[in-house]
């Protein structure tokens, strides 16, 4: 697993051994950023069950101006750090560990671009969702992209939010949430 693009292009993540995380493939990584290329740079960018970093470190690379990371795992927690301080990124991440719910309900910030990305197993890729929409997370014309296995179930309209586009890839599926137009 590596960065693809921007000022940490070609440098490798650290990753955790065994099926503790499912890292996000690097065709379905790519197609992700060539749809964010414009919206990308100077962004706030929160990255949900972030795992090892890689899309948060990712979007730092291609110029985001700060990305937040969410996870619970201790072990994953240590290796999104070092990786931030392998890419050379630290200084504009900050990493939060604990229940992304938690979180969301005390984070007090808003952001651009938010990545939901559970584990599969867990079902709760639209229970997030919501999360952020009552916790009032998204900018005005910030996306949500949430990463599910495609016999999850997603709703068209989540709160204040609503899908407008869904892209896929195998038993993927990135599906795109914005705030409702008035």
């Amino acid at each position: 697993m590596q960065i693809i693009a921007g000022s940490a292009k070609g440098r490798k993540l650290k990753s955790l051994p065994g099926l503790a995380t499912r890292p996000i493939l690097a065709r379905i990584k790519k197609s992700l950023f060539d749809i964010l290329m414009l919206r990308t740079g100077n962004s706030r960018f929160l990255d949900l069950y972030a795992g090892t970093g890689a899309v948060g470190i990712e979007a730092l690379s291609r110029g985001a101006a700060k990305a937040v990371f969410v996870e619970k795992a201790p072990e994953a927690v240590k290796i999104i750090r070092d990786n931030l301080t392998m890419t050379g990124l630290a200084v504009r991440g900050q990493v939060l560990p604990g229940n992304v719910f938690d979180m969301i309900r005390n984070l007090g910030q808003k952001f651009d671009l938010i990545f939901v990305g559970p584990p599969y197993k867990l079902g709760v890729t639209m229970d997030t969702i919501k999360a952020i929409s009552q916790n009032d997370l998204l900018e005005q014309e910030g996306w949500i992209i949430a990463q599910h296995h495609h016999k999850e179930p997603t709703t068209i309209l989540a709160g204040n939010l609503e899908m407008f586009r869904q892209e896929k890839y195998g038993d993927t599926r990135l599906s795109f949430y914005r705030r409702i137009k008035s």
